[in-house]
């Protein structure tokens, strides 16, 4: 294909090596585009990868414009419950998303597409996570057979605003609450401090201590207590810290590190991604999620981004905070002898939301406050 910018190739990688030799151009890429967050960057998914990947199954594919790169997605093959192409980064990434080269992306997104329709033969292409707004929507506008959207994950979100402007928007007993806890952090001498890449290593290790801890006893994400939860943790987030795409906050009381928090940057928005917190800090009556927001919004620069997701999840502290409720979406694309798989995903993907609906109403029906 040839045009104005130059000739459009592809590649399917599938060699683990060459996924770890495109950090260069990769970078370039990912610099440049508006809508990716640091779960679409190199230094994420190729950790995720050695993590967590599947010998044989890898699948990235590159569309390159003169030899300069103008596209990724970052793929996968699996086998369960059908054949399907799914991004990688998996249960432990927030949002997925391809790359796309946006003063190339009229041309680009529909390469990409024919690309993905190529590889996936039998295969169904399940983009999941999907955040409104991202650079995939353009390759499923542009795919050529059955498609469907769905509903995924719901993402609460509040302004990127200075905690004195976010106590305004509450009503006012409850923005007099988090000057309250505010004040408390102050009295007792709650500090906090930002690590740089040196420290990093140590500080994560340090959160992950601190999670298994605050969860003892409780319910808690299995895999953030395992070792390669670890190793990928610290092997991608030092990078990003080191360009800024990722801030690891460590707070002190009386000397003693008691808490510690990573966020991620991007340039639309900034994630609250994982905390650990020492339960002293409960015995002595700490708002632990106030203070790790106070730390957050207060150090935001006023160009950087305008959103503070609080990411998947609807815990009910984050409703404290009258967040908007986003909803991340799902691309399920398909040719047409692959039709009835994406038949197939689209009724599971509903019958699954109508199980949650009805164990909502089963739990609401036991409650003691249910008529």
């Amino acid at each position: 294909m040839t045009g104005p910018g130059g000739a459009l190739s592809v590649e399917v990688c599938t060699d683990e090596q060459a996924f770890a030799e495109l950090a260069g151009e990769w970078g370039r890429l990912y610099r440049a585009g508006r809508s990716v967050t640091p779960f679409q960057s190199h230094a994420w998914l190729h950790s995720w990868w050695l993590s967590y990947g599947t010998p044989g199954s890898l699948r990235l594919v590159l569309v390159r414009a003169d030899g300069e790169l103008v596209a990724v997605a970052p793929l996968m093959r699996v086998h369960h419950p059908w054949p399907a192409l799914v991004p990688i980064g998996g249960a432990i990434s927030d949002f997925c998303d391809v790359l796309l080269d946006e003063s190339a992306a009229d041309r680009a997104a529909p390469e990409l597409a024919d690309a993905l329709a190529d590889l996936a033969r039998t295969a169904l292409v399940d983009f999941r996570e999907v955040r409104p707004g991202s650079a995939v929507e353009l390759v499923y506008q542009a795919w050529r057979g059955p498609r469907r959207r769905l509903s995924d994950s719901e993402c609460l979100e509040i302004p990127a605003l200075p905690m004195e402007q976010l106590a305004k928007r509450l009503p006012k007993a409850r923005a007099q609450r988090v000057r309250n806890k505010q004040n408390k952090l102050k009295k007792l001498g709650v500090q906090w401090r930002t690590v740089d890449h040196h420290g990093t290593e140590a500080a994560l290790r340090r959160m992950l201590d601190l999670h298994r801890l605050q969860w003892q006893g409780r319910k808690v994400n299995p895999e953030h207590l395992r070792p390669r939860f670890s190793d990928h943790l610290v092997r991608s987030v030092v990078p990003l810290v080191r360009c800024g795409e990722a801030v690891v906050k460590e707070f002190l009381l009386e000397d003693e590190v008691v808490a510690v928090d990573l966020t991620f940057q991007s340039r639309r928005l900034a994630g609250k991604y994982l905390y650990g917190v020492h339960p002293r800090l409960r015995e002595r009556k700490v708002d632990a999620v106030t203070m790790m927001l106070v730390a957050a919004v207060d150090s935001f620069n006023p160009e950087g981004p305008a959103v503070l997701s609080l990411l998947r999840g609807k815990e009910p502290y984050k409703y404290r905070w009258l967040p908007e409720t986003v909803v991340n979406q799902r691309f399920l694309l398909a040719r047409r002898r692959t039709a009835p798989l994406l038949a197939a995903a689209a009724c599971a993907a509903g019958a699954r939301e109508a199980g949650k609906r009805l164990l909502r109403r089963t739990d609401a029906a036991g409650s003691p406050d249910h008529p």
